[in-house]
């Protein structure tokens, strides 16, 4: 233990631990992203933190040195029409698994940690972990992966549709990003199922 966190990189049994985190379970609008990630024994854990605690320079800092040093590290996004089909919690999970199988085909994986209280449905042993991205270093570099590549995404959205600010809020339920879609109706990317329809088509949260 150290600085609040624990190594699970290579356990008593030499197991080769694997991290997994989402981002993007809560916007009104664009993709989910997950990222997968291995780290070596001698990984500096101290640039790690819950990707929503740190600055994006940070994130951005830490994310490039996670991809350069990490064993391995994979990373998925799926789309809103995915997530409307197959609801958030769904598309979380499956975007968590294809980014643990891009991983396991770089190196072998013995246990799989995943952020929150629900696991995928991988081939090996899986534990979920209740604020994993706040105490499991693999957990937390997955995270910083994730939520840099989704906002990378939103970052391009946003030079497409320009009127719904999404480079800012990144598709996030903000007061602003509400009175752009009622504005502006919703957009190419929005989540069709985070949304109802009053009597007068304007857009408004379940």
């Amino acid at each position: 233990m150290e600085n609040g966190l624990f190594d699970t990189n290579f356990n008593d049994d030499g197991c080769i631990i694997c991290g997994s985190d989402e981002a993007g379970r809560g916007p009104l609008a664009g993709p989910v992203t997950a990222a997968s990630v291995v780290l070596p024994p001698d990984f500096p854990i101290e640039i790690l933190n819950d990707s929503k605690k740190m600055t994006e320079k940070e994130r951005e800092e830490a994310a490039a040195i996670i991809k350069e040093k990490a064993v391995a590290w994979g990373i998925v996004s799926l789309s809103h029409l995915v997530i409307d089909k197959i609801n958030i919690l769904q598309a979380s999970l499956l975007a968590m698994k294809l980014s643990y199988e891009k991983v396991s085909e770089k190196t072998h994986v013995d246990i799989l940690y995943v952020d929150g209280n629900k696991r995928p449905d991988v081939g090996i042993e899986c534990h979920a972990v209740v604020k994993g991205d706040q105490k499991i270093p693999e957990i937390m570099a997955a995270s910083i992966l994730a939520k840099t590549e989704r906002d990378r995404i939103m970052k391009l959205c946003d030079e497409k549709w320009p009127q719904y600010g999404y480079s800012k809020h990144k598709g996030y339920p903000t007061k602003e990003h509400i009175a752009l879609i009622e504005k502006y109706g919703p957009s190419p990317i929005a989540r069709k199922t985070f949304m109802t329809k009053s009597e007068d088509e304007t857009p408004s949260l379940f």
